[in-house]
């Protein structure tokens, strides 16, 4: 009964890690789709696409920077509680759910301003700052990670 915590700790910290990673990957290969389809109508512009799709990638390393720092904070501890195990395995869920359904979106709102760049619309920089807009989400569930860090 005294490893439940770290049980539940861990399939927390499992969960925010597999969705973060699984919504970069989905996000990165939406934006990977559509510049390859406008790199059809225009091939000088692959260097902008490119950070463009680069943009979802980072839920993926929000949840594996969260599950390094809880990691390293709960492997020293020779005992965690039932109620801060259970704050980790929420926040740990909530990241893991934020950060995939954010790299989906923001790699939805990039690809359309890449279909834009394609279509000779001069949308980079405008594409850039919308593109941020869900990412605060992620970073917000991120923070909150570290509030739910046991002491």
């Amino acid at each position: 009964m005294e490893q439940l915590p770290f049980f539940l700790a861990y399939t927390g910290m499992g969960i925010m890690l597999a969705a973060a990673c699984i919504g970069s990957a989905f996000g990165v290969t939406i934006g990977g789709n559509a510049t390859i389809g406008a790199l059809k109508k225009n091939p000088d512009m692959f260097g902008s696409a490119m950070i463009l799709c680069a943009l979802p990638s980072t839920q993926g390393l929000y949840g594996f920077a969260a599950f390094f720092l809880m990691l390293n904070k709960i492997k020293v501890m020779e005992a965690l509680s039932l109620n801060a195990s259970l704050a980790v395995l929420a926040v740990g869920v909530a990241l893991g759910i934020v950060g995939f359904y954010s790299a989906i979106k923001q790699a939805s709102l990039v690809a359309n301003g890449i279909n834009e760049m394609a279509n000779g619309n001069d949308v980079f920089g405008k594409t850039l700052i919308l593109g941020v807009f869900p990412e605060l989400y992620a970073i917000l569930a991120f923070a909150a990670a570290f509030l739910a860090l046991p002491a």
